[in-house]
């Protein structure tokens, strides 16, 4: 995708900065949460015009954060057939590590709030066919897209705001082993495969 402004082109000097470097700056800024459209201007030395020139407002900063997060955490290639559990471990051990890069990111996915940005649409399209690919049908893959997405944005949310759930440290790799173990979805009494 190129680097184009989501806004049309103003009059005077080209603005100096590309997506990557305004979602970077985002990342750099520490909390997502508490980012302002004037600190990001600020880190990123240009102003606020220059700024709004490529996001028009907030929403749209999170929309570019969401469509460069998915851009850096989605595998080229899907996977083969029946090898779809070591994909989708790539796959979320790439959001584990680009999400909680970000502070604030995992636990705003969590919330609730409008989710219609087209990147997660491809996210959810490749985990979807990954299911759907290795023969589960259409329903129980929706199913099963949103049993991963749910819990793995949830486990990450829970880092970025730790529970007090005891002495030892949770570990991502034995809670996403128990996760893949469980997929795909099935119907209840359904023979596991």
């Amino acid at each position: 995708m190129a680097d184009t402004p989501t806004t049309p082109a103003r009059r005077g000097r080209p603005a100096r900065i590309s997506r990557e470097q305004i979602v970077d700056a985002a990342i750099a800024a520490g909390n997502l949460d508490t980012l302002t459209m004037r600190e990001l201007a600020t880190r990123l030395g240009v102003t606020h015009a220059a700024l709004y020139r490529w996001v028009a407002n907030r929403d749209q900063l999170l929309d570019l954060v969401n469509e460069v997060m998915v851009e850096r955490v989605l595998p080229a290639d899907g996977p083969d057939g029946q090898e779809w559990r070591p994909w989708l471990a790539d796959l979320a051990w790439g959001m584990h590590d680009a999400f909680l890069a970000l502070p604030g990111y995992a636990t705003r996915l969590s919330r609730p709030h409008r989710h219609t940005d087209p990147a997660l649409g491809r996210l959810r399209a490749a985990v979807i066919a990954a299911f759907t690919d290795a023969g589960v049908p259409p329903h129980l893959a929706e199913q099963s897209w949103y049993v991963f997405i749910t819990s793995v944005v949830g486990w990450l949310a829970t880092q970025e705001h730790p529970l007090d759930l005891g002495d030892s440290t949770p570990r991502f790799d034995l809670f996403l082993g128990t996760l893949l173990r469980g997929l795909p979805a099935r119907e209840p009494g359904a023979e596991r495969r």
